[in-house]
């Protein structure tokens, strides 16, 4: 599938705090602030040699750490607070104490020490409803009776950070962003994740295979964010206090597009299906077991 490259403006150099700086998005977030000159500070828990040998500042604190969450966030013009618990399974109070606990405390270093901006990354999941969404825009509500803890507590999350747009001391600027499937080379997740299943024959096609996906291609997404700071200094149609979708805006068959994937790499097609209903039973069953062993994981 063909990236895009969106045009953004390019600021002066600044003084960045990227939260989440072990993962995808904010490893390449950092690598392109680095490339405009910025002073680059990330926060993340697992210690991370080769940003330290850019000259990135690390901060290896957990994000239910609140007074080190907050004094991370000094000094800075900036922040992108990329890091959160993602998955299906766990504990409602892990995703709580680092979405929601996590997500406040970058909200209260922003205000404490005057950050100019934060950007927050968010998901397309808390508008999930349990039904398939096509054609949506960010007029659609929160999601009604949200299935699992991670989008639950995304909601509460962004919901803070959109109210803490233009509050004092600096009248701090916000915005949510909510990419979908973010894809690209160096991606340690969504492909490696689907070709390691694909080899050990574990993939199946749920219902008729007609689903239509948007996927997010990495440089757009990191383009889309510093778009988004950019253009937090408009003073017309600015996004202050907004979320916003963001995505490739070309939508592929989902089950066309991974046999495509394995294809490239040697891999049979996908051969079997299962029905939408045997998919939501496993998930059940998958989650009660999860609970009883208290596996550790997505």
């Amino acid at each position: 599938m063909p990236e895009k490259t969106l045009p953004f403006q390019s600021l002066a150099p600044r003084r960045v705090l990227v939260t989440g700086a072990s993962g995808f998005l904010g490893g390449n977030l950092i690598q392109r602030l680095l490339e405009q000159g910025c002073t680059v500070k990330g926060l993340c828990r697992r210690p991370q040699p080769k940003l330290e040998a850019l000259g990135v500042e690390m901060f290896y604190v957990d994000l239910a750490d609140t007074k080190s969450v907050r004094n991370a966030c000094q000094e800075a013009d900036t922040v992108f607070h990329t890091a959160a618990k993602v998955g299906i399974w766990g504990k409602y109070r892990e995703f709580h104490d680092a979405n929601v606990i996590g997500t406040q405390s970058i909200v209260n270093g922003c205000r404490d020490f005057e950050v100019g901006k934060l950007i927050y990354t968010s998901t397309p999941s808390v508008v999930f409803n349990a039904e398939a969404i096509s054609g949506a825009n960010e007029s659609l509500p929160y999601g009604d009776g949200i299935p699992c803890h991670y989008p639950t507590t995304k909601v509460i999350a962004e919901k803070a950070v959109l109210a803490a747009h233009g509050l004092p001391p600096g009248n701090l600027k916000t915005v949510a962003l909510r990419p979908h499937l973010i894809w690209g080379p160096g991606d340690p997740n969504l492909i490696p994740r689907v070709l390691d299943r694909g080899r050990k024959g574990r993939l199946r096609i749920v219902g008729e295979g007609n689903n239509w996906v948007d996927l997010s291609y990495i440089d757009n997404i990191v383009d889309a964010h510093l778009s988004a700071e950019a253009a937090l200094d408009k003073l017309e149609n600015n996004p202050g206090g907004k979320a916003y979708f963001i995505s490739n805006d070309e939508p592929v068959l989902l089950w066309e597009w991974i046999d495509g994937l394995l294809n490239r790499n040697g891999i049979s097609t996908i051969k079997k299906k299962i029905s939408l209903a045997q998919a939501q039973r496993a998930g059940a069953v998958l989650e009660l077991m999860w609970k009883a062993l208290r596996l550790r994981g997505e």
